[in-house]
């Protein structure tokens, strides 16, 4: 991996290179309340992101609040947020969080990692997304083009999305925090993408750790 100096220099650089946090940069899918942003999060598991928004708004004309949720009968949860799939079983999800969030919260949505992480159907990933967008807290979100960029590079060495998180909260800088997620998922779309990565524009490939091998 990349030392702490070189680590640094990556997120100077992309900060200058990446638009970062921008004024029409919304959570997740756009909800206004921590307890839409978790759901739409967990509709959010293997889906595209315009079948995630279709589900969000079709649940949402139905429900926008654990109570309300809960009087819903599943088949009516499952054939509103069926474009996302796996709805039957993000229906038993959406449930299990609903109730854990009434019986121990008293339905409001908690703004620590921990708190959130406890509750049915929220990982780390989700977890961290609702923390930065809706609770405005420094935290770097790991999604598949963060968790790739970062091992790709050498920020991180880790095989999940979850470690790579642990890892960057580690070993990123404190001022990075806030708009990290940002910048390394525009890096990760517009010049480190998955295949046929564009290292001839990349302004880190000097510090990269894969560039040798990429271009040899």
């Amino acid at each position: 991996m990349l030392d702490e100096h070189q680590v640094e220099d990556v997120f100077r650089i992309l900060s200058r290179a990446m638009p970062g946090r921008t004024s029409d940069a919304k959570g997740p899918k756009g909800q206004p309340d921590a307890f839409r942003s978790c759901i739409s999060c967990m509709l959010s598991a293997q889906s595209l992101d315009r079948n995630t928004a279709k589900a969000a708004r079709a649940l949402f004309a139905l429900a926008t609040t654990p109570e309300d949720m809960l009087a819903l009968v599943d088949r009516d949860i499952a054939a509103a947020i069926k474009p996302c799939g796996l709805y039957n079983i993000k229906t038993r999800s959406i449930r299990r969080f609903c109730e854990a969030l009434l019986a121990e919260h008293d339905g409001v949505v908690p703004d620590t990692r921990e708190g959130l992480m406890r509750l049915p159907g929220i990982g780390r990933k989700c977890a961290d997304i609702v923390l930065s967008f809706t609770f405005g807290k420094d935290v770097i979100a790991v999604d598949t083009h963060v968790h790739r960029v970062c091992n790709r590079i050498g920020l991180t060495d880790a095989k999940t999305a979850d470690r790579t998180a642990q890892q960057l909260e580690e070993r990123s800088p404190e001022w990075a925090l806030a708009d990290g997620h940002f910048w390394l998922i525009q890096f990760g779309k517009r010049v480190c993408i998955s295949r046929g990565p564009r290292c001839d524009t990349c302004p880190v490939s000097q510090l990269c750790e894969a560039y040798p091998a990429i271009t040899s």
